[in-house]
């Protein structure tokens, strides 16, 4: 298995001037060790997506948390695609995030609500790597299913699942998935992505 050093180095992002070396660090794994996350690691990280920005302070974010092989967990797994249950049969900790469709102060539709899942969910996820562990994202799943595994009322819809822990041995993957565990990672430039006054003209460089 090769040293926590050794790939934390490979999955780190390119230096780039002024960025938290926690959102560098930040990477989502596939394969997780079986070591549990405890009740407290998991309070300090599901508290710090509470604090996520919202549209009209609705925190219209809701999680089902489950711990290996619990009936929430196993609810779960089931739900998810072949292809990531393929490798999130070792994380300790599975939770799937859903998204309340309307605003409860008008019973309008929340048009931003997935949004700030996201954001309620990219604040869990750098808060499980200040603590060392790791969280990987997962949209391959059904979502039907998941949603009557559990009775989730219909003025919710699911946005994701996720697996959470330490990061365990590449060795146990699939061998196309343990190639890509161990590569390098790589996204846009800021000049692909952020314009200025006319589309497409980047507006950082």
């Amino acid at each position: 298995m090769p040293s926590d050093d050794a790939v934390q180095e490979v999955k780190r992002s390119p230096a780039t001037g002024g960025v938290l070396d926690l959102i560098s660090n930040r990477w989502s794994p596939r394969a997780f060790a079986e070591t549990a996350v405890t009740d407290a690691e998991l309070t300090t990280i599901f508290s710090a997506g509470l604090w996520a920005a919202s549209c009209y302070n609705e925190q219209p974010w809701r999680f089902l948390l489950g711990r290996k092989e619990d009936p929430v967990w196993t609810k779960i797994f089931a739900s998810l695609l072949a292809a990531n249950q393929s490798w999130a049969w070792s994380a300790p900790v599975l939770f799937a995030s859903f998204a309340k469709k309307t605003l409860t102060h008008n019973g309008e539709v929340n048009h931003f609500a997935r949004h700030d899942v996201g954001a309620a969910s990219c604040t869990i996820s750098l808060q499980a790597t200040s603590l060392g562990l790791h969280a990987h994202g997962m949209a391959g799943f059904n979502a039907a299913q998941l949603c009557e595994a559990f009775q989730v009322p219909s003025e919710f819809d699911a946005v994701a699942c996720w697996a959470l822990g330490r990061r365990g041995d590449p060795e146990q993957l699939p061998e196309a998935l343990r190639t890509r565990e161990l590569a390098p990672r790589s996204r846009k430039g800021a000049d692909e992505v952020v314009f200025g006054s006319v589309w497409g003209t980047p507006a950082l460089r």
